[in-house]
């Protein structure tokens, strides 16, 4: 049986994407928390 016309897994690439970018967005936000944290916690160590 033939497949049917238009994308075949548009619809799971489309949620795939979604859910990569939200976990990499996360990651960098994560990344960029920490990174806050840390220069905190130098700066409260060193005061100068």
């Amino acid at each position: 049986m033939p497949k049917p016309k238009g994308q075949k897994n548009a619809k799971n690439k489309a949620k795939h994407t979604k859910l990569l970018d939200r976990k990499i967005n996360k990651q960098k936000a994560d990344k960029e928390l920490r990174k806050e944290r840390l220069k905190a916690i130098i700066k409260k160590a060193n005061p100068s």
